[in-house]
């Protein structure tokens, strides 16, 4: 509770996380490797859009002439959906950014199965960065791994199909894709 008794987050009537959006170079190579490989469903597709004023920057932060090649919506398992950018800057690209830079993320999925998945998503070609890692303090029950898209972004696999410690007398817990209406 805030200190004027609202939930933060309701008072806006905030209820999670609709996509997560990112960008790749390569829109069809993007699109296999998360339809082929990670089984995404394709949904919708948008034109792009050329910046001709100062929309884009106003909107998007980015260079006013930079433009959208197109924009994908695909939907994951029960999870959040992913919207997928390739654009064409004007001014260049940055490499991308490792985990412990600013805006540094990863896309984690909770598999069922963390070695059956693992062996599987292998088979497609996804080499994985390490072995397995077991969780320790309120993460103990949970098992991770990460591995790379063809353009460098960061994903990682993870399952903790008996619980996390911290469940056991947590008064709120972690959203969890496997029992969504929790």
């Amino acid at each position: 509770m805030s200190s004027e008794g609202v939930e933060p987050g309701r008072d806006i009537g905030m209820r999670g996380i609709d996509h997560i959006g990112f960008t790749v170079p390569d829109m069809e190579e993007a699109h296999r490797f998360l339809v082929d490989v990670l089984g995404a469903v394709h949904v919708y597709t948008l034109a792009g859009k050329r910046g001709e004023d100062d929309w884009m920057l106003t909107h998007l932060g980015v260079h006013p002439r930079t433009e959208i090649r197109t924009i994908r919506f695909y939907r994951l398992g029960s999870g959040s959906n992913l919207e997928v950018f390739e654009y064409e800057p004007v001014d260049g690209q940055a490499p991308q950014p490792r985990n412990s830079d600013i805006g540094g993320h990863h896309l984690a999925l909770y598999v069922d199965d963390l070695d059956a998945a693992m062996e599987r998503l292998s088979a497609r070609g996804v080499e994985f960065m390490g072995e397995p890692t077991a969780s320790a303090q309120a993460a103990l029950g949970q098992r991770w791994v990460y591995f790379r898209s063809p353009w460098g972004m960061q994903f990682e696999l993870v399952s903790f199909p008996a619980g996390k410690a911290y469940e056991g007398d947590a008064e709120v817990k972690l959203w969890h894709p496997a029992d969504p209406a929790q």
